[in-house]
């Protein structure tokens, strides 16, 4: 029997904590409903990302989950707080002994105002500590589970979070299975490394413009982590669909919409075009002539590309873009790259190309672009203010 999962989002709500949890829990075969809080199915994120529901809140008043995960973000968290039909639902969850989680300022702000960490170990963001710490026992882990409830810090905890309730939900054995394609970090919390061969300065005029493509089956995670990193460090992302739609339904099937169609998005120049991953959004990439004369041009004009996961195999080398370039990626596409003596790196910087290898190394990856463009110390605040590196 499929587990059944609620994961509510509303205006504000933090895309990576949305997209990673429903994704990673999504791996696991679990049934995720995303429900909007709000009047329509589509949601205003942080960061300027749009993502489309599932169902409404209040469709699901009546329906029974296995586990309800929230989000954090702000003013998402105070946003989800507020809906009363979420409440009654949370509340009754805890009350039937379900499992209930919640990741960031929620913990705080949704969980502990409605009275339901009472005597529970509990953890949250940093600057939310002091309110959490009124309504529950506050702990300072990256993850922590007491009872029926699951709470973590922030952005660069939430995978770490997911695969905790997928061990929940499924069980060790599951969660080991779902956690290993993700590559993710062994030592969560260190500093992250980039490896960098022939470096060059990454120049661009005061804002760096950055093309973020997107397509159906593109990898949510990855995507969501390129753009939001890439907006909080103040950089211009346009985020442009590569097909008809400007809503794409990714490969965990998370609806995204994007700013633009390609086509729009091609008539401007960019300091960085970065493809996230996925299989069919990969093959989708590939197949977009008007893309890959873009690469094109980018590359033979020097300036900054990148790709992840299966894009650098799909896209990238099959159209001479990683010609006498190393490169990384997704561990089963590493074959097909013809030079494959740097693939175990996590980020691989040589000159103007910039690649890596999946959802686990798609943070490293963000903060390595922040890191060209903006200096390393740049990259280090804002993975620390992510809770990815510790603060």
């Amino acid at each position: 029997m499929a587990k059944h999962v609620l994961v509510p989002i509303a205006n504000g709500t933090e895309p990576m904590e949305a997209v990673i949890t429903i994704d990673v829990l999504r791996r696991s075969g679990a049934e995720v409903t995303v429900a909007s809080v709000e009047k329509e199915l589509r949601v205003d994120a942080c960061h300027g990302v749009k993502i489309v529901a599932d169902a409404l809140i209040g469709d699901c008043k009546d329906t029974v989950f296995d586990l309800i995960a929230l989000p954090g973000g702000m003013p998402g968290a105070t946003n989800l707080k507020d809906c009363s039909v979420l409440e009654n639902v949370v509340k009754k969850q805890a009350a039937d002994g379900r499992l209930y989680a919640a990741v960031c300022a929620s913990p705080a702000v949704a969980l502990g105002s409605w009275g339901l960490l009472k005597g529970l170990k509990a953890t949250c963001y940093p600057s939310f500590m002091e309110q959490l710490s009124s309504c529950a026992t506050a702990v300072e882990s990256r993850v922590q589970q007491d009872g029926k409830v699951v709470t973590s810090r922030g952005p660069g905890t939430t995978m770490e979070f997911a695969v905790t309730l997928v061990e929940q939900l499924c069980g060790k054995e599951k969660a080991a299975e779902v956690s290993g394609p993700l590559l993710m970090r062994p030592n969560h919390g260190d500093e992250y490394t980039v490896t960098e061969l022939h470096p060059m300065e990454w120049k661009c005029n005061n804002i760096p413009q950055i093309l973020v493509p997107i397509a159906d089956g593109s990898e949510e995670m990855e995507a969501i982590m390129i753009i939001d990193i890439l907006r909080r460090a103040k950089a211009n992302v346009v985020v442009a669909s590569v097909g008809d739609n400007l809503e794409i339904l990714a490969s965990r099937k998370v609806k995204l919409v994007a700013d633009m169609l390609l086509e729009e998005a091609a008539k401007f120049s960019y300091d960085l075009i970065v493809l996230p991953g996925g299989l069919g959004g990969a093959q989708a990439f590939a197949n977009a002539d008007k893309l890959v004369s873009l690469l094109k041009q980018q590359a033979e004009s020097n300036k900054p590309y990148g790709a992840i996961c299966a894009s650098p195999a799909l896209v990238l080398e099959p159209h001479g873009l990683l010609k006498g370039k190393k490169a990384t990626a997704f561990p089963a596409m590493c074959e097909k790259l013809s030079d494959q003596s740097v693939i175990d790196n996590r980020v691989v910087v040589d000159g103007n190309l910039i690649t890596s290898r999946g959802p686990g190394t798609s943070m490293e990856f963000g903060l390595g672009i922040v890191e060209k463009f903006f200096g390393r110390a740049k990259a280090l605040e804002l993975a620390k203010v992510m809770l990815f590196v510790r603060q």
